[in-house]
Formats: structure tokens, C-alpha cells, sequence
């Protein structure tokens, strides 16, 4: 899986943030490492230098393997805030979407031996 992190401007620190995303999403997405080609992490700070709340984004895009990606998007107060919102929404959203298809492959079918089955009493 590899992990690439894009800073906008106003972002600080870039390339210890840098390291810092790739160490925590390799480790939260562990779990998916099969199933994911690349993830992408773009973050930014919206407002630049102006007062205001949530002002810093988060969009991370997951490219899954014969899927199409998937992408979600977290503001928040602090780059840590907007990081871990979307990187938790991102784990959420890849359990569902995987779970999903992992649980339609592994329906059995309602037919047994070619002849399909009734029910005991019909």
C-alpha cells in the first residue's frame, strides 16, 4: 500500500506531518493492506491566516484494488483534528464497503447440488 501526503499552503512543518500520516494510516489501515493500492491525503488550511473554527481540511481518497476508490473529507479546528476525523471516517467507510462485498461473495446458494431446495412444510 502506498501512502502519499500532498500539503497545501498555510501547512506547516510538511515533511514531519509527512511522515507523521504515513506512520498512523499505515498502522489504522493495516487491516486493509490486501485491498488497497494507494491512499492519497491532501490537507489544507482553508482560512489561512484569518480567525475562524474549523479552518484546517482533511480529503483522503483510498484506491481499492478491482474497485472503484473511495474518498472522504473531515474539517477541524487543528491539522491533527482534521487528520484523524477523516482518517477514521476513511476506516469506516472501507469496513462497510469491503464488508459488503465480502458478505455478497460469500452468500451461499439456495440451491443445493443443482436442484433447488423447498422448505419442510410448503
Amino acid at each position: 500500500m502506498q501512502i502519499q501526503v500532498n500539503t497545501g499552503n498555510g501547512i506547516e512543518n510538511k515533511e514531519t506531518l509527512e511522515r507523521w500520516a504515513q506512520a498512523e494510516l499505515t498502522e489504522t489501515l493495516s487491516h486493509f493492506k490486501g485491498e488497497l493500492t494507494r491512499v492519497e491525503v491532501h490537507l489544507s488550511d482553508e482560512n489561512g491566516d484569518k480567525a475562524g473554527g474549523s479552518d484546517k481540511r482533511c480529503a483522503m481518497e483510498a484506491r481499492l484494488t478491482h474497485h472503484q476508490p473511495v474518498a472522504v473529507t473531515h474539517h477541524g479546528a487543528t491539522q491533527d483534528e482534521a487528520f484523524r476525523g477523516a482518517s477514521g471516517k476513511l476506516k469506516r467507510l472501507l469496513d462497510s464497503t469491503l464488508g459488503r462485498l465480502k458478505d455478497h461473495r460469500d452468500h451461499g446458494s439456495i440451491r443445493k447440488d443443482g436442484t433447488l431446495e423447498a422448505e419442510p412444510g410448503l
